[in-house]
């Protein structure tokens, strides 16, 4: 049995077993990467989609996504990627390949590649090595990421990324638990991304699950204890995957958690309203 160190969920995976995220397993009692250079979703995007409000306004991103996650959110709108396994169709996207359709691109005015669509994280050998070739060429490296890592990778990859977008689901371990996700794994990457890069946040608001005034202001309070600038994202819920039944998030909901954020935040945004 070995033990993949990548996130939380520390993975004991048998010979042949393919841990929590569907993307990474024991071979020969190594932990390889199935999905290294396996791409499903390749499009040349705003900057602003990631999105990213306050990092080069204005630029054309290429990104990439490939397939797996390390959470189970129930709301997920890409989960016909982030839920799949290896028998997903891809292509392969060499880093070479990766670096010079980034380059080849920047007449159309791309800055660099995003790593998003799925959890991008998951696939921390590819995503490292071709931020390092796109950081040599002079470009950017934009993540796209729910920040569940652990600290010692996160520690490798930080100095070639230039701007994070991190999904915080909501504020307490209860609801994290409903997605099978760790908050302090996430706090820990915003915090450490902070210090070194460009840091925006982005938070869905699901009235009934992560929706209280409580919640919006610890979280407010604790972003702004690291930058009271920190870009937050308050989007709407809209049913979708497992939750389908539930409500549309209400414009007065997301009014109210706004004025709650910009107690402490200086740039809160909303968005889908």
């Amino acid at each position: 049995m070995t033990e993949c160190d990548l996130c939380f969920h520390r993975c004991q995976l048998n010979e042949g077993q393919v841990g929590f995220c569907r993307a990474r397993k024991n071979a020969e009692g190594k932990i390889i990467p199935l999905n290294y250079g396996r791409v499903t979703s390749i499009a040349l995007d705003p900057i602003e989609k990631k999105p990213l409000k306050y990092f080069c306004p204005g630029s054309m991103i290429l990104s990439i996504g490939g397939f797996g996650c390390n959470l189970r959110c129930p709301f997920c709108q890409n989960y016909s990627i982030s839920m799949a396994d290896e028998k997903i169709h891809t292509r392969y996207l060499s880093i070479e390949n990766a670096a010079e359709l980034a380059s080849s691109l920047k007449k159309d005015g791309n800055i660099g590649i995003a790593y998003t669509y799925n959890e991008p994280l998951i696939n921390f050998e590819y995503v490292l090595d071709c931020a390092i070739a796109i950081r040599n060429m002079g470009m950017v490296n934009v993540l796209v990421t729910n920040g569940t890592i652990e600290e010692e990778p996160l520690k490798k990859i930080l100095p070639y990324i230039d701007a994070y977008n991190i999904d915080l689901k909501g504020f307490n371990q209860i609801f994290y638990d409903k997605l099978c996700g760790n908050l302090e794994s996430v706090k820990r990457t915003i915090q450490l991304a902070s210090e070194v890069a460009h840091v925006e946040i982005t938070f869905l608001v699901i009235e009934g699950e992560n929706d209280s005034d409580n919640d919006m202001e610890e979280m407010a309070k604790w972003l702004s204890g690291i930058n009271p600038d920190i870009p937050l994202h308050i989007n709407r819920f809209f049913p979708n995957y497992l939750w389908k039944d539930r409500n549309v998030t209400s414009k007065e909901t997301l009014i109210r958690l706004k004025l709650i954020a910009k107690r402490y935040l200086h740039r809160v945004s909303l968005g889908n309203i």
